[in-house]
C-alpha cells in the first residue's frame, strides 16, 4: 500500500554573517509548513563552510507526502544562506 504521508525531521544551517532580519526570514520562510521548531542558536562547525566557523542551526519537525522532502531539499540549495541541511525519515 502506497504511503500517504510521514513524519520527518530536518536540520538546516544559516549563515551567521546574515543580518538578524535576514537570518530570521530564512527561518520563518520554513516554520509555515511545520508541526515543531526548536531553535538551537548559533554553535560551532565541525569543520568551515563558506569560511565560517559558526552557524545557526534550526530543527524542524513535519509531516507531509513523500514527494515533499525532495523539494524542501531543492529548496534549501538555492535558498540564500542555508548552509547546510539534512532531511531524514521518522518512520519506520
Amino acid at each position: 500500500m502506497a504511503k500517504i504521508s510521514g513524519k520527518y525531521e530536518t536540520i538546516f544551517i544559516v549563515n551567521p554573517s546574515l543580518e538578524e532580519a535576514a537570518a530570521t526570514a530564512v527561518v520563518d520562510k520554513f516554520k509555515s509548513l511545520v508541526v515543531e521548531v526548536e531553535d538551537w542558536g548559533k554553535r560551532r562547525l565541525a569543520y568551515p563552510i563558506e569560511d565560517q566557523t559558526e552557524g545557526v542551526y534550526t530543527l524542524v519537525r513535519f509531516e507531509s507526502k513523500p514527494e515533499f522532502p525532495a523539494e524542501l531539499d531543492r529548496i534549501y540549495k538555492i535558498t540564500d544562506g542555508v548552509m547546510r541541511s539534512i532531511i531524514v525519515s521518522l518512520d519506520d
